[in-house]
């Protein structure tokens, strides 16, 4: 028996040629090459009809996939159960260390946390790390919710609590459901989607109406603008659907906003 062992699936133990990835809750080493298709891409690839050999065996893994999903689900309604009062904070994975737009997440989960909020974040780098680590050091709850994609996004090391999801509508679900507040720190188009979600789920009172605050007026104001002389004024939205959304400009007005509201 050979006594060379296998080195470990650390991502500061590299091995040329090859990376580590998550594949849901697991973690593996595959070639730096290979092609790499993510869960949700797998569920939501198309199949033509009218190969029956391909039907037959998508419709056999989509069954079985079904029992994934709900495991995620099972995995994430346990972990969570005991978050009373959280706020979700969304915002750029690329906010870099030390910039103001990163100091602005932190302060924003230094104050959540002191508010006596726990706080939800992607768990990723950028305005997410930013957020977690604000409030890990104020002593708080700092929870991450990772999800699986073809550049591989790591756990940032501030979290109190950390997972990793398959699918990205189990993950928002998450989001959701343990929130009591929305705040959009400035981001791309992950952020615009998480914002828009939200915003959706409040307007058709799919959730409860809670608050929605956008942090920095300079970054959303042009978006507000537009959805004013655009949206707005060809009668696509209503006058009240822009009262769902409120513009601050620093970390202590958000955390205001999500106070006067009332939510608990």
């Amino acid at each position: 028996m050979s006594d060379v062992r296998p080195e470990p699936l650390e991502d500061d133990v590299p091995i040329e040629g090859t990376q580590v990835r998550y594949a849901g809750a697991a973690k593996v080493r595959v070639d730096e090459d290979s092609e790499y298709v993510t869960s949700d891409e797998n569920l939501l690839e198309w199949v033509d009809p009218r190969d029956s050999t391909k039907i037959l065996e998508r419709t056999v893994r989509d069954s079985w996939r079904v029992l994934r999903i709900q495991s995620e689900f099972v995995a994430g309604f346990d972990a969570l159960e005991n978050v009373s009062e959280a706020v979700t904070v969304f915002g750029s994975a690329r906010s870099v260390p030390g910039s103001a737009e990163y100091e602005m997440g932190v302060e924003v989960g230094r104050r959540l946390v002191e508010a006596g909020y726990a706080v939800i974040t992607g768990g990723g780098p950028g305005a997410m790390e930013a957020t977690n680590k604000g409030a890990f050091l104020a002593g708080g709850e700092s929870i991450g919710l990772n999800i699986e994609l073809p550049f591989e996004q790591h756990l940032n090391p501030y979290l109190t609590l950390g997972m990793h999801f398959r699918y990205f509508f189990v993950r928002k679900t998450m989001f959701v459901k343990y929130a009591q507040a929305f705040v959009c720190l400035p981001g791309g188009v992950g952020t615009l989607d998480e914002l828009f979600e939200a915003l959706t789920l409040v307007q058709t009172g799919k959730v409860k109406r809670f608050p929605i605050v956008l942090v920095g007026r300079a970054f959303w104001g042009p978006l507000l603008d537009w959805m004013r002389q655009v949206l707005l004024a060809d009668a696509k939205i209503s006058p009240q659907d822009l009262d769902l959304i409120t513009v601050v400009d620093t970390p202590e007005e958000a955390v205001d906003v999500v106070i006067a509201s009332g939510v608990r």
